[in-house]
Order: C-alpha cells, then sequence, then structure tokens
C-alpha cells in the first residue's frame, strides 16, 4: 500500500489494536469481514483511490507500514522495516481478502527481537480478529 488515500481508509475507518512495539489499523472496503466493519454501511475507497493493482485484482490485501523518526535513525526504520514485512509477508495469505492493514511501528520496536515483533504483530491480528494465527517462530 502506498497512496495516502488508503492509508486514510484504514487508519480512520477501521479497527484499531495495539501492543508495546506495534499498531496495527484494519478495514475492509467491501466489508469483507463483518468484524472489521466499523459502520453498517462501511463506504468503499474514492475512485481516484483505484490504482491499477487495485483495479486488476480487487480482492487483494494491502498491507502499509508507517516506522517513523521517534523509531531511530534512518538505518534503524529501514531495519523495523525490513522486518515487519518480512513477517507480515508470511501472514497475508490469511488476511481476509481486500483488507488494507496499516502497521505503525512504536519507539520499542526498535530494540525488538524478531520473535517480540512476531508475538505482537500475531496478537495484533487475533484481537481484530484477522486472522486464526498460532504462535509462530519469525
Amino acid at each position: 500500500m502506498t497512496r495516502r488515500v488508503e492509508f486514510d481508509a484504514a487508519v480512520r475507518r477501521g479497527r484499531r489494536a495495539g501492543r508495546p512495539t506495534l499498531v496495527a489499523h484494519a478495514y475492509a472496503p467491501q466489508a469483507a469481514s463483518p468484524a472489521l466493519a466499523g459502520s453498517p454501511a462501511p463506504a468503499a475507497l474514492p475512485a481516484s483511490a483505484a490504482s491499477p493493482a487495485s483495479a486488476a485484482s480487487p480482492a487483494v490485501s494491502r498491507v502499509g507500514f508507517v516506522v517513523s523518526r521517534a523509531v531511530g535513525g534512518a538505518v534503524v526504520r529501514n531495519r523495523v522495516a525490513r522486518r515487519l514485512r518480512h513477517l507480515v509477508r508470511s501472514r497475508l495469505q490469511q488476511l481476509p481478502p481486500g483488507t488494507l492493514l496499516v502497521i505503525r511501528a512504536l519507539p520499542p520496536a526498535a530494540t525488538a527481537t524478531s520473535a517480540e515483533l512476531a508475538m505482537d504483530l500475531d496478537a495484533v491480528l487475533r484481537r481484530l480478529r484477522l486472522a486464526d494465527v498460532q504462535r509462530a517462530a519469525p
């Protein structure tokens, strides 16, 4: 996920769950998952938000990452983003189709191990009822 409209939809219309190292925001525009329906009739993304990738396969789940300067310097932020991308990659198929997921790293993510990040990610996915995730090794 790279477009601001998609990030805004997930953060403003979706559900939120947090742990010490990260916060996740999830939104299903087509109400693919009743657990994610923030309102009785969630509005779809604006037509301007439709990207070529989403037009070709609208049911593909998309994930975006936010790693702010509060987490650390550029090297630390990139390391945290790489680790989160790796962890989400193995869990992407478990998400309901069409889900928008934003993972926001918090400052403790800079010093967390991959196992701690994996446990926190699994916990927020369970809390958002996105996947029946077992505690997996990183």
